[in-house]
């Protein structure tokens, strides 16, 4: 199927904002990650630029590795994505809801029962960020003494969707006729048991729920390692990814999309959405900046923290010369495989020394960064478009709300001014939206 000339676009919505100083920034509530106004508002402001979907992240633990780190960030005080989600399901009539769970330290019914509600709540505009978890202190919290490898956790949550799809397949759609005059209220020929016994998991079902208005809430992914690509080709209908070079952007692209023809999916049933961190002024000096007074705002422990982290907890950061050129490669880590690997090949394309890369990983995280006016930022996310590097955006404002204002008033009426970005919501569910399909029930007889 042809591709759709227009660009999906995502609000990845963090309390403050992407950038690690956006806590500090006086247009932003200092305590927005437990204020449900805040967040709505966020979600009103995506909704009233047809915005396909606001994103939720997650992990769950405090990530920081040193208390000098800790005290300094606002990551910690925010609320549980499906939970959220839920509030914002009544606040909202269009946009949808994606809301990010691991499959490392939940049980598959779990996770099923909690996507179906949110799915019936929403009327149709859930998705699930299928994640596995990459911190090693998220294991303390849930009995382990440490983080699975990183293959075998791809292969317990490649188990673990498929029990979940076949929870939401138990009941088939016309199931629930609830007919007072008979009183029947539901036609047990259409119940089907999953009896499901794997590697990792035992699970009878069925579930306690009815089938989800899409059939399955959408199911995004965000994994970029060999590992991970395999997998999204597999289960994915929206992909997020972080990758900054056009070239790599492309070549990611067209891997994906080719191993997803080899698994007879259609090119538009698997949407690449890459992350971008747009920092807006009216002339490009202005956004500059407003990027500085970010760094400004940025202590040195974070700096560290982050950047460690990110770059797979393998090195001791704080004993490197700092003016020193990025190594090639570091010790390959069991945590987040992929994002290690866009940092380092970033490093050498731009000859970027330890501090300049540390200061980046605070700014982006390897995200595409575009500093400078709407149309410098219109121009860049429509060459990826066009050239095949994505299919759409995962929009990361450096700050929240006036980051994201600023894009909604400035940038959005250039996508739209060339005919790259919708006016209004096309469908009521997501998956029309998008332009998925909605999955057939796999226990159900086809004509």
């Amino acid at each position: 199927m042809q591709r759709n000339d227009e660009m999906a676009l995502g609000l990845y919505l963090m309390q403050a904002g992407y950038h690690e100083g956006a806590w500090r920034d006086p247009s932003v509530p200092v305590n927005g990650g437990v204020d449900i106004d805040h967040y709505a508002h966020l979600a009103a402001l995506a909704e009233g630029a047809a915005f396909h979907f606001v994103f939720i992240p997650d992990s769950p633990s405090v990530v920081e590795q040193d208390l000098a780190s800790l005290a300094r960030v606002s990551r910690n005080d925010t609320f549980e994505p499906i939970t959220l989600m839920s509030a914002l399901a009544s606040r909202t009539q269009h946009v949808g809801l994606v809301a990010t769970a691991t499959t490392t330290y939940h049980q598959p019914y779990h996770l099923a029962r909690m996507f179906a509600s949110l799915d019936h709540m929403s009327r149709g505009r859930a998705a699930w960020n299928i994640v596995t978890s990459g911190y090693k202190f998220e294991a303390h919290n849930f009995s382990e003494d440490g983080l699975v490898d990183h293959d075998m956790r791809y292969a317990r949550a490649r188990e673990f969707v498929g029990i979940v799809k076949g929870l939401w397949d138990s009941w088939e759609t016309d199931a629930f006729i609830r007919d007072k005059n008979i009183g029947i209220y539901v036609d047990t020929m259409k119940l089907h048991l999953l009896n499901h016994r794997g590697h990792f998991f035992s699970v009878r079902g069925p579930l306690n729920v009815a089938r989800p208005p899409q059939g399955y809430p959408v199911l995004v992914q965000a994994g970029a390692s060999d590992a991970g690509i395999q997998f999204g080709a597999e289960i994915a209908e929206v992909v997020f990814t972080a990758e900054p070079s056009l070239e790599n952007g492309q070549r990611y692209y067209a891997t994906l999309k080719d191993k997803a023809r080899g698994l007879d999916r259609s090119d538009d049933q698997v949407l690449i959405m890459p992350g971008i961190v747009p920092v807006i002024g009216k002339t490009k000096q202005e956004a500059e900046e407003k990027l500085k007074r970010l760094q400004s705002s940025t202590h040195i422990d974070v700096l560290f923290d982050t950047a460690d982290r990110w770059l797979g907890s393998v090195t001791d950061l704080r004993a490197v010369n700092l003016d020193s050129l990025v190594p090639d490669t570091l010790p390959r880590t069991n945590l987040i495989q992929s994002r290690q690997k866009v940092l380092l090949e970033l490093a050498a394309r731009q000859k970027l020394t330890w501090r300049e890369l540390i200061r980046l990983v605070s700014d982006s995280r390897g995200h595409l960064m575009v500093v400078g006016t709407p149309d410098e930022i219109a121009d860049t996310m429509v060459d990826r478009f066009d050239q095949r590097a994505a299919d759409g955006f995962n929009v990361l404002p450096a700050t929240v709300p006036s980051g994201f204002k600023d894009f909604v008033e400035l940038v959005v009426p250039e996508l739209r001014r060339r005919g790259k970005f919708r006016c209004r919501y096309s469908g009521k569910t997501l998956r029309e939206n998008l332009g998925l399909k909605p999955p057939l029930n796999r226990f159900t007889k086809l004509p």
